[in-house]
């Protein structure tokens, strides 16, 4: 193992358990560790700090262990897994017969940097976004069958998905397929709602696991309103809508496959149900042609911005996008608005939606401040972890 040598004052941020250490915070190493290799850091002073994966780029350690005697072995991936599932299990998420679908492991929030598992009945999908992550990957996946053995909602499949996550320049070239096990099954229940998962090319895992309380929370609004989801990918928020009794739904995606996964969910819950509409058109244009038939109108975009060079012209997009929303919508309206931009700061967002509401001239009340669920746990030592901003407005 590698030892790695930091500039004076520079565990400073380590100290506070903040758990990247930046390439410019480094003196000197042993030797150049392989790219995703554990290391041990060293203060300047020469004491022990913390255990991670190396990578070459900005982030070069992503800690594991502040612990020098721990070692990161078959044990320490059952650990951790081990106590991720226990925590799912206290909120309520894992464990249960209406609901098989959650985040079972959140990066940093779950102390492990890099790696991120999503859960949808009997499979877990894996992704890794470090190269440590990557070359461990078979560890963890057998970590994750093994937690939750002999529970309700076992995992007994594990499918990796790291070919678009993994930093280009490691020359990893990693291959998507199942680790463990393999399946066809790819339907799975949240809050008792049927969903079908494409895990094999869908965005993300297959599914996004972050929105299901605002999801839940849509349905209490949706009660005889006409309710318009942009960006519906595979339609979450529009067959909430329904069951929240909807008079009318309209999912609209610029994807025709995300459009006929939304038909399909759809269909799997409310079959042959005349109330729901699915579109495929740009959302800027839908919004200019869409005249005032919606009341209740969900805005759930993809990232703006996922650097910081791109956060003005994010914050541009999400002003445009919400003033066309707030000018459009029925008095008495009530918009969902989200962002989830990592880079774009909670105050950020919360001043591009009131510059959006301030160009129409309307009178705009916060009913509700969203965030991500709490299988999507933050790191109070990593508030980099808070990427999902959500405003329920209130439009006279």
């Amino acid at each position: 193992m590698i030892n790695i040598h930091l500039k004076p004052k520079k565990e400073e941020s380590l100290k506070r358990y903040h758990p990247w250490i930046f390439s410019g915070a480094i003196a000197s190493k042993e030797a150049e560790p392989e790219e995703g290799e554990i290391v041990k850091v060293y203060t300047s002073k020469g004491d022990f700090i913390a255990y991670g994966h190396y990578q070459i780029g900005s982030i070069t350690v992503r800690v594991l262990s502040w612990k020098e005697d721990q070692l990161v072995d078959h044990s320490f991936w059952g650990e951790k897994l081990m106590h991720a599932y226990a925590v799912r299990k206290q909120i309520g998420v894992a464990g249960s017969k209406t609901n098989t679908t959650y985040r079972l492991v959140h990066g940093e929030g779950d102390n492990l940097p890099g790696l991120i598992v999503d859960v949808y009945g009997e499979t877990a999908v894996m992704q890794a976004h470090s190269a440590g992550m990557h070359l461990q990957r078979m560890e963890i996946a057998e970590a994750i069958v093994e937690a939750t053995k002999g529970q309700i909602g076992v995992i007994k499949n594990v499918y990796y998905k790291s070919e678009t996550t993994l930093p280009y320049k490691a020359d990893l070239y990693p291959e998507n397929g199942f680790l463990i096990g393999g399946s066809k099954e790819n339907i799975a229940l949240e809050n008792g709602l049927k969903f079908h998962v494409d895990w094999l090319k869908g965005q993300k895992t297959g599914f996004f696991v972050d929105q299901r309380d605002n999801r839940a929370l849509l349905e209490k609004y949706s009660h005889g309103r006409s309710v318009l989801n942009m960006f519906c990918y595979t339609g979450g928020f529009s067959f909430y809508a329904m069951r929240g009794d909807a008079k009318i739904v309209h999912s609209v995606d610029s994807s025709a496959k995300a459009v006929e996964l939304t038909k399909q969910n759809v269909e799997l819950n409310f079959p042959d149900d005349a109330r729901h509409t699915a579109y495929t058109e740009d959302a800027f244009k839908y919004l200019d042609r869409m005249g005032d038939q919606y009341d209740l109108i969900v805005l759930d975009p993809p990232a703006f911005a996922k650097h910081r060079g791109a956060i003005r012209n994010a914050l541009q997009g999400y002003k445009r996008l919400n003033a066309k929303a707030i000018e459009k919508i029925q008095p008495g309206g009530i918009l969902f608005t989200f962002s989830c931009s990592q880079v774009i700061s909670k105050d950020q967002f919360r001043t591009a939606i009131f510059s959006a509401a301030a160009m129409t001239g309307r009178s705009v009340r916060i009913l509700h401040q969203l965030t991500q669920p709490a299988d999507h746990p933050i790191s109070l030592y990593h508030p980099e972890g808070e990427y999902l901003k959500g405003l329920v407005l209130y439009i006279e």
